[in-house]
């Protein structure tokens, strides 16, 4: 196969939509050798923060001379950002070879009924390529929930939980306390965790680290400051348990101060086990850790901010990083959401800051309709228009220079943005 046929077979998978439950991926796992147990793993989910937090990780420890492999999902522009190595996305090549090394194992079980998903495949591959690339740890990111998640059956040196709130209720829970059951689920017996979690989440965290006796660490806004920062840069006074830290990062929004502090929680828990990582290697690699897509600048004079924030705790955070954060004279506001979302809470957060509203759809098969969008929204005035592209050059065209556009509502909105915004011009 070549490389579009690859990817071509692996979406050919969507269709099986989400199957919570481990059975499959350890059977794929198990044919494979099982990979995910031939090197070390910080296993990292949550509601919002993991991609920061997998990232700072990363690129702390590969200065500090470790290989490095995160897995993250999902994708912003390209298939082969979900699998990266000290900063390098998978090649072409490299996912074809999986690929055809992967597929016998999923059409014997197609032909037995136990056809596994897509998110299945992609992670059993994530691990294989690990293994193959022998590197030393791996940065795992959950997908969805945590206990029936496919990454669920690793066995990490750390654990994170970034944080609790409600998203996917329709499969994980309608509560705040059956959300955290199901994020707690990646807790491991005797594996230290690290959480931003808060209130009845961190109750529910809290009961089954003591089942598991895992030692936990609560990351609260006692631990994280703002100092000082830009429209570009910040920087944070962090507490840690082994002594205070002043960090700059590029990251955008002042809630970055919780996933820093949660990273650094998380290299001092791998310190005291043995894991050896220098104080040069903490301050250059949060500073030059990035993340696309999220509280991201992608152009000036006017403002251009790309955030994926995607359900109602993301856009909390993007309001108040906006008021606090950014100073503008206009909002000017592109959105397009998800249809199983809570569209109207998220609506109802980030609307009343907006001066101007454009309503807009990627071309994800859940994209809500523009028009719906529109009908949502009460007492402003609202353009739409049908294709992410045509809704930035309006942005574009109506913006002066001290205004900031805020393109969101959700990772393939930003995906498709970035796509438009960042694309090479056509050789002549």
């Amino acid at each position: 196969m070549n490389y579009k046929e690859t990817i071509d077979w692996l979406y050919s998978f969507e269709k099986f939509g989400i199957k919570l439950g481990l059975d499959r991926i350890t059977h794929i796992c198990k044919k494979l050798g099982d990979p995910q147990k031939k090197y070390k793993i910080i296993h990292v989910g949550g509601t919002n923060g993991k991609g920061s937090v997998c990232r700072l990780l990363q690129s702390v420890l590969t200065l500090n001379g470790y290989k490095v492999g995160v897995y993250l999902s999902p994708h912003l522009q390209r298939f082969s950002e979900r699998f990266i190595i000290d900063n390098n996305e998978i090649s072409n090549k490299d996912v074809v070879k999986l690929v055809e090394k992967i597929k016998p194992i999923i059409e014997e079980m197609t032909k037995k009924d136990n056809t596994p998903t897509f998110f299945e495949i992609v992670t059993a591959i994530a691990f294989q390529y690990f293994k193959d690339k022998k590197i030393d740890y791996a940065v795992i990111e959950v997908g969805l929930g945590g206990r029936y998640d496919a990454t669920n059956i690793v066995d990490p040196l750390a654990t994170v939980i970034t944080n609790v709130s409600l998203e996917h209720q329709n499969i994980l829970g309608k509560t705040i306390e059956e959300l955290a059951y199901q994020k707690a689920g990646i807790i491991k017996d005797g594996v230290p965790l690290i959480t931003a979690a808060s209130n009845k989440a961190l109750e529910v965290i809290q009961k089954v680290a003591k089942e598991k006796k895992s030692s936990l660490m609560v990351i609260d806004n006692n631990f994280w400051k703002k100092i000082s920062g830009s429209v570009d840069w910040q920087e944070f006074l962090i507490k840690g348990s082994l002594k205070d830290y002043n960090l700059k990062t590029s990251l955008g929004g002042i809630f970055q101060g919780e996933n820093i502090a949660v990273t650094i929680a998380t290299i001092e828990t791998l310190q005291m086990n043995g894991v050896y990582i220098t104080d040069n290697s903490i301050n250059d690699g949060i500073e030059k850790t990035t993340n696309p897509g999220r509280m991201e600048i992608a152009g000036f004079e006017p403002l251009i901010l790309l955030d994926g924030a995607h359900n109602t705790a993301g856009i909390n955070f993007l309001k108040t990083s906006l008021e606090k954060d950014f100073v503008y004279e206009r909002l000017i506001l592109v959105i397009g959401i998800l249809s199983d979302k809570n569209i109207q809470e998220m609506l109802d957060i980030i609307i009343p800051i907006a001066d101007v509203i454009i309503v807009t759809k990627s071309h994800n098969d859940r994209a809500c309709s523009p028009t719906k969008l529109k009908e949502m929204i009460c007492k402003k005035e609202v353009i739409v228009k049908d294709e992410i592209a045509d809704a930035i050059n309006y942005a574009k065209n109506i913006a002066k220079k001290n205004d900031l556009i805020c393109i969101t509502g959700s990772l393939f909105t930003v995906g498709e943005a970035r796509d438009y915004l960042f694309k090479k011009p056509q050789k002549l």
